[in-house]
């Protein structure tokens, strides 16, 4: 029987908190290469043609793994059609004579039930303690990169030196890659805080607060969005992101409840669960208008339905409250400058904005 080797979707950095995970399985691992145009287009031949462009991106990034020795994927599955991707993706395989086996993570299920559903489905010999120690330091791994993360995006326009944040992020990132334990981990992350805390910022007293939300998928993978979060800090923008790893896993440990905390403080903007991030894209631009933030961007693949959904609400939101919401929408022909322009003059609306020369 042939060894098995596994891969899974790139996504950002958190390919560190996958490759640990299957590592801790037993199994190999072919870590996915990173996205490039090259991923979309081959994703894309493949595709049917009105699909969402996360699914063109993993279909094109499993091929590319596949071809590097991967015969077993890992795919996540959610509370969309994000819950039928593996099974179209491997009849598509199929179809193109590839013989790997998919595994779903189901990862909106109660996250003990979820281990146990992993565990059943990887065949692994490993015990349940094991796998959950691998769940938890893969978990530690996620924290990890978001605290890192989180520091460049809110402070990467300020620092007096460029390119210093990127390049002590690039080298905390590299530690954690070949971490094997959680104390490891731990002081990654601490010595990773402490570094990035010394250094020399010059922040004006009150900077331009944005933060991006939406589907998961963009929001995550920077090379999908044409890395917006960066594009906003050297602009001089504080860039907050709610959506990360981390905090999935808090909503998932908290289940249903999170949902209807969302809905109980989303000010009466949305009265039902939209699905997948639907709900937290409506709650969430409320929350952080009503917390001073000077707006939001919302990014969603085209036809992606819990964000079409929430994009009522937050548009009548934005209007009503004279609250900048900038919606950009992608699909595999979105052009990048096109974003790009987009993105320079909703910047400019909100300094000058800011500045009182215009009111909304």
């Amino acid at each position: 029987m042939e060894p098995r080797k596994v891969t899974f979707p790139h996504m950002g950095e958190y390919w560190i908190g996958f490759k640990a995970l299957a590592e801790r399985m037993g199994c190999e691992v072919v870590v996915p290469p990173r996205m490039t145009v090259q991923t979309l287009e081959l994703g894309t031949r493949h595709s049917p043609e009105f699909v969402c462009v996360p699914f063109k991106y993993n279909l094109g990034n499993f091929i590319e793994a596949i071809e590097l020795g991967a015969n077993t994927i890992i795919q996540a599955v959610g509370g969309c059609r994000f819950g039928y991707y593996a099974e179209v993706q491997a009849a598509i395989l199929k179809d193109l004579g590839y013989d790997v086996k998919f595994i779903r993570l189901d990862a909106g299920r109660n996250p003990l039930d979820m281990v146990r559903g992993f565990r059943d489905k990887m065949g692994t010999n490993k015990s349940f303690r094991d796998v959950k120690d691998a769940f938890f330091f893969a978990a530690r791994l996620g924290l990890a990169i978001d605290e890192i993360q989180d520091f460049a995006r809110k402070n990467l326009g300020f620092q007096v030196t460029p390119g210093q944040i990127e390049r002590i992020e690039t080298k905390y990132l590299a530690r954690l890659a070949a971490a094997t334990n959680i104390r490891e981990v731990d002081a990654i992350r601490q010595e990773a805080k402490a570094e990035l805390g010394s250094v020399a910022l010059d922040r004006p007293e009150n900077p331009l607060r944005v933060a991006i939300l939406g589907e998961l998928y963009l929001v995550l993978e920077p090379f999908s969005n044409y890395d917006i979060g960066r594009q906003l800090a050297l602009r001089g923008i504080e860039v907050h992101q709610p959506l990360t790893i981390t905090e999935m896993i808090n909503h998932s440990i908290k289940g249903f409840k999170h949902v209807d905390e969302l809905i109980a403080h989303s000010g009466g903007w949305v009265d039902h669960h939209l699905g997948a991030h639907g709900t937290e894209s409506v709650s969430l631009s409320y929350t952080l208008m009503k917390e001073g933030f000077d707006g939001v961007i919302h990014l969603k693949p085209f036809g992606c339905m819990p964000e079409v959904n929430a994009m009522s609400a937050m548009q009548k939101l934005s209007r009503e409250y004279t609250f900048p919401i900038l919606f950009i929408s992608y699909d595999s022909q979105t052009a990048e400058t096109g974003v790009n322009t987009r993105i320079e003059a909703f910047c400019d609306m909100l300094e000058m904005r800011k500045k009182g020369v215009v009111s909304a």
